[in-house]
């Protein structure tokens, strides 16, 4: 199994990007693409840019990815209750090539934060909207109180690191 990981962040110590990598090497015998938001270039959408100058070749490359892989592990990260403007900027730029561009692959949607909310806000958004742009939702986690929880690459709890490996499961089966 190919698994496309990412998180919705461009933090260079993104703890949504520990925890999706973190998911995606459970999985026994996948093979893992890891995507850092960082090494892509995308100018900030408007139906102006789109027109002069298209496409840009970042969110083309994105959404062949996408395509190439089995499934994808996706930890976004909340600001302000709502995706980080990076991850928004790549998933309109995205849309514009396909709408339903997550090419109805089954999907591990996940958000962590250093609150007890987990992200949650970011992770009922991204629930409501993600089906209609092509996700196969398989299952969804969110990870409270990062800090508390997530230490020396792995999660700590053992009801939270069995959640999560419950929701691989529903991914991968």
């Amino acid at each position: 199994m190919k698994i496309l990981s990412l998180a919705g962040s461009t933090s260079s110590n993104s703890i949504n990007r520990q925890l999706a990598n973190y998911a995606a090497n459970l999985v026994p015998n996948a093979i893992t693409t890891k995507l850092d938001l960082r090494s892509l270039n995308l100018p900030i959408y408007s139906s102006d840019q789109e027109e002069q100058i298209g496409i840009p070749p970042d969110a083309k490359h994105f959404l062949e990815l996408i395509r190439s892989h089995d499934a994808i592990v996706i930890s976004l990260a909340e600001h302000n209750g709502s995706y980080s403007a990076a991850f928004k900027n790549l998933y309109d730029w995205t849309s514009r090539i396909e709408q339903k561009l997550w090419s109805d692959k089954p999907m591990l949607l996940m958000a962590t934060s250093p609150g007890a909310r987990g992200g949650a806000t970011v992770l009922a958004a991204a629930q409501a909207t993600f089906p209609r742009m092509g996700a196969d939702l398989k299952a969804t986690f969110s990870l409270p109180s990062f800090y508390d929880n997530f230490s020396d690459g792995k999660i700590t709890t053992d009801e939270l690191n069995q959640a999560l490996l419950d929701a691989l499961e529903k991914l991968t089966s």
